[in-house]
């Protein structure tokens, strides 16, 4: 080989080092991450999906790292050059990761192989089993708030642009809810024109107003019909629903507040009788916007029903003091109200939890619930359940068969909610349980 054979190759084997070292070293660095990853995801038990999750097929991944980069909550990492799903209870489901991949080797499922998730049937355009009948937001599995302003959005336009009618001197549509996709379906309906009314049982903002103060919920700009682009990344829930009051002050919005739906009845094609508490309407179409969270779950234990010191829901931590408080539940809503219960002055605050570990909380929560234990402003009692709520006390049960009594001036309660089965099948909507199938 000569001199200038020699040469040759040197250069190249150089601008080939120069090329793959550098790759190289950074498909290293991704795969720390992804077992740094993998170890907090084990400690915290984000490693099983709660809901709506990333599953990705090796035979199609060529491992770009598109989908890691566009992943705002770090569920997806690099293993062994191609993507897969670390953290899989931190997915909010916004579909970045699915878009992105060029090979189409991510889909977004719902449930496990051995874990099915309850969903109602959904058509592409949102539309039911039930022609005419429409679920859209947290209901149909979509519970980021971002993707609820979109679904809100796109059925109403959708609805706008279909051509069949039913009968005369009806309402175009009747949208029940206005958290995040009532509100989004209302403000579009209003640009399109439509014959609409909006009842919400609650107030303005819906299940958003059952988080507990402060907690941050978009993630990414968003665009709300009738006001334009969102775009803060990270907004608070107080200054989320302020900027929603302003909307619907500025649109002319009229929702009807403290009204309950309680019977969605269809009386022919396109012709549906919507019963509330307090009043009967009819329409050519319905849009479902009411949350997966239903109505709280119980406990049923002895007392629950009658005690007037349980609570399912904390809006203003402020508004105790000096109070001996028993928080059950080890959710993020359960970990985030009892933190917020430790603030306030003079609270004593302990929380029940059925396991022998927090799981699938956020990192940040778990952190803050160490330091609040640490500190001897809370109390967790691990593997306990209440056995039944008497006036100022709970009996507990433990693990180990024993009872208990701890003192609870107030009881708050954060178990989950009951999917309003009962109610969607009394529509005619039919449930399908998903198993986490691409």
């Amino acid at each position: 080989m000569s001199t200038d054979d020699l040469i040759i190759w040197g250069v190249a084997l150089v601008l080939v080092l120069l090329t793959m070292v550098p790759m190289l070293l950074r498909m290293r660095h991704k795969e720390r991450r992804t077992e740094t990853a993998q170890m907090e995801a084990l400690r915290y038990g984000l490693h099983e999906p709660v809901s709506l999750h990333p599953v990705v097929d090796p035979d199609r991944c060529i491992g770009t790292g598109g989908c890691v980069s566009v992943c705002p909550e770090g569920v997806l990492g690099i293993e062994v050059g191609q993507a897969v799903a670390v953290q899989s209870a931190r997915c909010i489901g916004h579909g970045l990761c699915e878009r992105v991949c060029p090979m189409e080797a991510i889909q977004l499922v719902f449930g496990t192989e051995k874990r099915g998730v309850d969903l109602p049937r959904v058509k592409g355009n949102f539309e039911t089993n039930v022609r005419g009948l429409y679920i859209v937001g947290e209901l149909g599995g979509m519970g980021l708030v971002a993707n609820a302003f979109e679904q809100g959005r796109q059925c109403v336009e959708g609805i706008a642009r279909e051509s069949e009618k039913g009968p005369q001197g009806l309402l175009d549509v009747v949208i029940v809810g206005c958290g995040p996709a009532g509100l989004s379906a209302s403000l579009t309906a209003i640009e399109e024109g439509l014959r609409f009314v909006t009842v919400e049982k609650e107030d303005l903002g819906g299940t958003v107003r059952h988080y507990p103060r402060k907690k941050l919920v978009l993630t990414r700009p968003v665009k709300i019909p009738g006001y334009g682009k969102l775009p803060l990344k990270e907004i608070e829930k107080e200054e989320l629903i302020d900027l929603w009051q302003e909307i619907v002050a500025a649109k002319g919005l009229k929702v009807s507040v403290g009204e309950t739906v309680k019977a969605v009845e269809k009386l022919g094609p396109l012709h549906f009788r919507v019963t509330t508490d307090r009043s009967v309407r009819e329409a050519h179409r319905v849009l479902l916007a009411i949350g997966r969270r239903g109505v709280p779950r119980k406990l049923n234990v002895p007392g629950e029903n009658e005690a007037s010191h349980v609570s399912y829901s904390l809006r203003e931590p402020e508004a105790y003091s000096g109070d001996r408080i028993l928080v059950v539940g080890g959710g993020d809503s359960a970990v985030e109200a009892a933190l917020a219960l430790c603030e306030q002055p003079g609270n004593e605050v302990r929380v029940s939890y059925r396991r022998s570990a927090f799981s699938r909380i956020k990192p940040r929560n778990h952190e803050r619930v160490e330091a609040a234990i640490a500190g001897g402003r809370l109390q967790v009692l691990w593997e306990t359940q209440p056995a039944e709520i008497q006036a100022q006390r709970v009996l507990l049960s433990s693990s180990s068969s024993d009872v208990f009594d701890v003192p609870a001036d107030q009881v708050f309660v954060f178990v989950g909610g009951e999917l309003p089965t009962s109610f969607l099948q009394a529509c005619g909507v039919e449930i399908e349980t998903h198993f986490g199938a691409p």
